[in-house]
């Protein structure tokens, strides 16, 4: 192992992977990566230039297009050749479509290369998706799989959009969330699936602090099994 840990957490969306990501990160003072960030990237991008429909022009805008992110201040800003777009990615068209989108055999592999590449970090990471613990970085050395009742991971959309000045039916994100699982979870590449070897949380049941916590112990446990100091 090297001395410089991958953190690895997947779960399906309103999870609080980002959430607890970004906390652990910043309390390990590790690189925070937020891979949905990019899907939605390519996601908007196709909905601008209505593209949709056509997929070899979707791979294309995966596999050309520079995606950069940055952690600042809490939040990921996302460009696209050098273009911010981090407004654009949490739009309501975006979450009704990413998930037609990230189901794109030539889109995930595209993604996942990148990914893969945002790995090679001078210092630990903490990256966080649908497959990153199963395709991307299946020999990481600490994975979570995080889930939620399908209506706290509601509630917790809905406050979002919210907190941005959006008005949206807790019903209408219910819906949306139900077909994303359906999409994500039984798609033919990278289904988003528990590892065998991930600790799971249910993050309806603790607090933001707690399941932080959590994750942090286990990173902790790793680290000192292996002899690499962490920071805290």
């Amino acid at each position: 192992m090297s001395k410089k840990l991958i953190v690895a957490i997947d779960g399906p969306a309103g999870s609080g992977k980002s959430t607890s990501a970004k906390l652990v990160a910043q309390n390990l003072g590790y690189v925070y990566i937020d891979t949905g960030a990019m899907y939605r990237a390519v996601t908007y991008l196709a909905l601008r230039d209505n593209l949709l429909g056509n997929e070899n022009a979707l791979i294309e805008i995966a596999e050309n297009t520079d995606i950069h992110l940055d952690f600042i201040d809490g939040e990921t800003i996302v460009k696209t050749n050098g273009q911010d777009i981090t407004i654009q990615v949490r739009s309501i068209e975006v979450n009704q479509r990413v998930s037609d989108v990230s189901k794109i055999e030539g889109i995930r592999k595209a993604l996942v290369k990148k990914q893969q590449e945002m790995g090679n970090q001078d210092r630990g990471i903490v990256i966080e998706g649908r497959d990153i613990t199963t395709v991307v970085f299946p020999n990481a050395d600490v994975k979570v799989f995080l889930t939620a009742s399908i209506e706290q991971r509601a509630k917790r959309r809905v406050e979002e959009y919210e907190q941005k000045g959006t008005s949206v039916s807790i019903d209408e994100v219910k819906k949306n969330l139900q077909q994303r699982d359906k999409i994500d979870s039984t798609r033919s590449i990278s289904p988003l699936t528990k590892s065998p070897d991930a600790i799971e949380i249910d993050t309806s049941k603790v607090t933001i602090k707690e399941q932080v916590e959590l994750i942090l112990k286990q990173v902790k446990l790793v680290a000192e099994r292996n002899g690499i100091k962490v920071t805290n």
